[in-house]
Formats: C-alpha cells, sequence, structure tokens
C-alpha cells in the first residue's frame, strides 16, 4: 500500500512527499467542512490528479491530519493498493424503507468469498446510524470488520453531505469494500468519558426517540441534572452524553443527543436507545479522554496482529473537541504516538463512529468515541 495525504488550506493544496502512482490510484478519501468541500473548484485539482480513483468525501466538524485538528479545510488521502482490490458502492437513504435497509443493500453489493473489510461513511443526521449497521451485521458469518463514521456539520447539526465522485450532498451512505488475502484491517474504539448519578432503565422510546426513563419524562430529568447547563441545549449536550447498557451486555454504548423536543418532553439521539436498556449521565475528564484515544490506537494496532500500519483514519466525536477545546490537538497526538511509524494519518470530527469492540464482535454505532481504523498490506 501507497499513500499520499494532501491539506487544502488558506486557499491552497499542499502534498506530501510520495512514491504513490497517481495513475494506479484507486481511492481518495477527501474530509473537510461543508464551506469548502461544497465549493467544486476546491476538489477539482484532486480529481486530476488521480484520475482513475473513485473520490468519497464526508463533511466535518474538524478535520485531522498528522498530529494536527484544523476547521474550514479538507484532508485528502490517496491510496494506492499493491496487492489487493477495493469497490465503492453508493445509495441514498431515500431509496430504502429504513436505515437498515439501506446498510443490507450496500453489504450485498460488497459481499464476495474474499472481502476482507468494510469502511462505511454516511450522512450524519438523515441515517440512523444504529439501523444502518444492524443491517451490516447481519449474516456477518465470517466477522468481516466494519469500521467508518458519520459526516458532521461542525457543531451547527443542520445538514452533512457526503458523496461518491460526484457533488457532495445530502443523505448519501457509501461503502467501501477492501478485498484479497492481503489486505488487513485493524479497529478501536473508545470514550474515557465518565460516568455519573443514579442507573436509570428506559421505560419508553421509539428507535432513536427517548421519552421516559423510570417512567419520568426524559427530557425534564436530564434538565434537572444539568442544571444551568439546560439553557443552553442542544448544544451543551454534547458535554454530557448518556451511558447506555443494553439487557444483557457486558458494555456500555455512548450515545449523543442531536436535538430536544420540548413538547413531547423527548430526546432524539444519535443511536437507538432500546426500551429496556439501562443508562447514566456522563462527563468528561480532559486527560482520561486523551488517555482514551491512546488506548483506542492501542487496540487498533494489536488487532492487526504484528503487521504495522501503513494507513490510519481517526475518527473522532465533535463532543470531544468541544471539551478539549485547544487541547484536542492532544488526542490526536497520543494516539499518533502509539501508531508510530512512517504511517499516513487522517481523519476527522464525526457525529458518530462506526467500529467493533473488538476482535470477531460486530460493529456498534459510538457516540462520544476516538474510533480508529488502520490498515495494513503485507
Amino acid at each position: 500500500m501507497k499513500t499520499r495525504l494532501h491539506h487544502f488550506i488558506n486557499g491552497d493544496w499542499k502534498g506530501d512527499e510520495s512514491s504513490i502512482n497517481p495513475a494506479k490510484c484507486q481511492l481518495v478519501f477527501a474530509f473537510g467542512s461543508s464551506d469548502q468541500l461544497l465549493l467544486p473548484e476546491n476538489l477539482d485539482p484532486i480529481r486530476s490528479a488521480y484520475p482513475n480513483a473513485d473520490l468519497v468525501t464526508a463533511s466535518t466538524a474538524g478535520e485531522i491530519i498528522r498530529d494536527g485538528v484544523y476547521d474550514n479545510s479538507i484532508v485528502a488521502t490517496a491510496i494506492e493498493l499493491e496487492q489487493s482490490t477495493l469497490k465503492c458502492v453508493k445509495t441514498h437513504i431515500s431509496e430504502h424503507v429504513s436505515s437498515f435497509d439501506a446498510g443490507l443493500f450496500l453489504k450485498e453489493q460488497l459481499q464476495s468469498d474474499d472481502l476482507s473489510g468494510i469502511f462505511i461513511i454516511s450522512d450524519g443526521l438523515m441515517v440512523e446510524g444504529s439501523e444502518l449497521v444492524r443491517g451490516f451485521n447481519h449474516e456477518n458469518t465470517k466477522n468481516i470488520p466494519i469500521t467508518g463514521g458519520l459526516a458532521g456539520d461542525a457543531a451547527r447539526f443542520q445538514n452533512t453531505y457526503t458523496s461518491l465522485n460526484e457533488a457532495p450532498g445530502k443523505g448519501n451512505i457509501i461503502a467501501v469494500g477492501f478485498y484479497g488475502d492481503h489486505m488487513h484491517i485493524g479497529h478501536g474504539s473508545l470514550g474515557g468519558w465518565d460516568e455519573f448519578g443514579y442507573e436509570r432503565t428506559i421505560t419508553r422510546s421509539d428507535k432513536n426517540v427517548l421519552f421516559e426513563v423510570d417512567e419520568e419524562k426524559a427530557l425534564d430529568l436530564y434538565k434537572r441534572y444539568l442544571g444551568s447547563f439546560a439553557e443552553q441545549l442542544p448544544g451543551s449536550a454534547l458535554m454530557f452524553p448518556l451511558s447506555m447498557r443494553v439487557p444483557g451486555a457486558d458494555k456500555y454504548l455512548i450515545r449523543t443527543i442531536l436535538a430536544t423536543d420540548d413538547n413531547e418532553s423527548a430526546m432524539i439521539f444519535a443511536g437507538n436507545m432500546p426500551q429496556g436498556s439501562t443508562v447514566r449521565m456522563m462527563r468528561g475528564d480532559i486527560q482520561k479522554l486523551i488517555r482514551a484515544s491512546a488506548t483506542a490506537a492501542k487496540d487498533s494496532v494489536e488487532t492487526l496482529k504484528n503487521r504495522k500500519p501503513q494507513l490510519t483514519l481517526m475518527l473522532s466525536c465533535v463532543g470531544r473537541k468541544i471539551i478539549m477545546d485547544k487541547k484536542v490537538e492532544e488526542e490526536v497526538l497520543a494516539a499518533e504516538e502509539v501508531i508510530d511509524g512512517d504511517c499516513a494519518v487522517a481523519g476527522f470530527y464525526t457525529y458518530g463512529g462506526l467500529s467493533p469492540f473488538g476482535v470477531g464482535t460486530p460493529c456498534e454505532l459510538h457516540n462520544q468515541t476516538m474510533t480508529i481504523t488502520t490498515f495494513s498490506e503485507s
């Protein structure tokens, strides 16, 4: 595998030195702010430089390249596979009855005996992330690693954009399948948030809409915990996610609030909130968040089983960026130091990461985590 990183910042593209053959490059990821990504002329140089590559784009809540975090830029990663192959497929959420059906449809388009892994880039607001993942997980009997993330929109939560070989648009879901025995994919995801308060039970919900906890209106209960921060909802919710344990699970998922419904006193989350699950409030400690990023990187490298990572994609959640503020680069640096070597590092701040908890486990939607995917071609 050969890679080359490009960075569009202050109106100019800058590229790393690389031995990549542009004509043989099969894939380019372009992660950028909506303002920059929606200007066609900004991506034209990348399209021209890699004429035979599939171009996958995603809007962001911040861009990651090497050990830096940026806003209002575009990070492009060109990939040339030497011993493996890949296939990109796309669909629009409007073409399916549900996000589950969309995930199932895309997985079927990629299915093959030599499929080694799937990386997903999805709209971050129009798609139900939990249901999308459930579709990809359906009948994944070989436990093919499935990772990726949801596009972002800074902290606005208004519109997210993704695309495959066309102008970025809303509602698109793109999946990249990697094929062959030479392709190896590692993964890790961890939050580092602290739980506090009582553990409570979800008594009424509908997919990602939470109505009642312990038979009390969910939004009323949440506001009581937030105190003065309640006046800043839904933005302040990024600093106080919920941990959720589904019945029988030994690990919790983190769920972020996307919006509130004052008429119903309900909360709309980035992932499903199944009835009968237990939830607790969470808050962030900057040092613990940074250490969690390093642990996620360590897990992603270890799942490669002594193979050296050649490409790392970091997808961290926007709430982490808001809490860490000027220290946000420290979580990227902590992860990069674990990965080490000449590995290309790129990524973005997202509305949700997709990754298994461990080797051989199903993919899950994670909010407020650092989610890392490492690639190695032997």
